[in-house]
């Protein structure tokens, strides 16, 4: 099972942090701090797996990461998932990054964030991988969008029309059509709708 997936910059910024299991805000802290003390030792030419740390789980555990350019792409798992499993998954998920935001980079992922969680919860959910084929999983992200698209489009909509039905906007809305300067506002009682 995936305990955690972490994503941190070169100087340990946590870029995104999704825990699968229950853990308090300060002990997240300590994790994805310890998390990073021991991959930024660490050689790029050496395993890309390790054991856990002692907040995370101790020996149970493995830290599975991919170190791109200046991102760590870190997967907290248990002993009951496979090493080259989660590496692929890990491939899986920054190749789909890479085709939503087209050369993802560390400002995709803090601009995008809830785009960012989207996609990982298509690939994992609960601790579980889901789906690990890229098409699938672009195909979801793009009826996504047409969908937040629409809504959009009907939410831009009725905000027009409450803008001109609501009483007190009234008054401004008019101000600023005003034919000429002599224009006055009525101060009567709001008219009822």
């Amino acid at each position: 099972m995936i305990k955690a997936a972490l994503i941190f910059n070169n100087h340990g910024k946590p870029r995104l942090t999704k825990f699968f299991s229950y853990y308090t805000e300060e002990i997240q802290q300590q994790i994805i701090r310890e998390t990073f003390l021991l991959l930024s030792k660490r050689e790029d030419s050496v395993c890309n797996f390790l054991e856990g740390g002692t907040l995370i789980g101790g020996s149970d555990f493995r830290l599975v990461y991919r170190h791109y350019a200046t991102l760590y792409f870190v997967f907290c798992v248990d002993s009951s998932e496979s090493e080259l499993g989660i590496l692929d998954l890990i491939q899986v998920f920054v190749e789909t990054l890479d085709r939503c935001f087209e050369n993802v980079c560390e400002l995709d992922l803090i601009f995008h964030m809830d785009k960012v969680h989207y996609i990982l919860q298509e690939i994992v959910m609960g601790g579980m991988v889901v789906e690990t084929n890229q098409t699938e999983i672009l195909t979801h992200i793009e009826a996504q969008q047409q969908i937040e698209k629409k809504e959009a489009g009907v939410l831009g909509k009725a905000k027009i029309m409450s803008m001109t039905l609501r009483p007190d906007m009234l008054v401004s809305y008019h101000l600023h059509l005003a034919p000429s300067p002599d224009f006055k506002v009525w101060a009567g009682p709001r008219p009822e709708l």
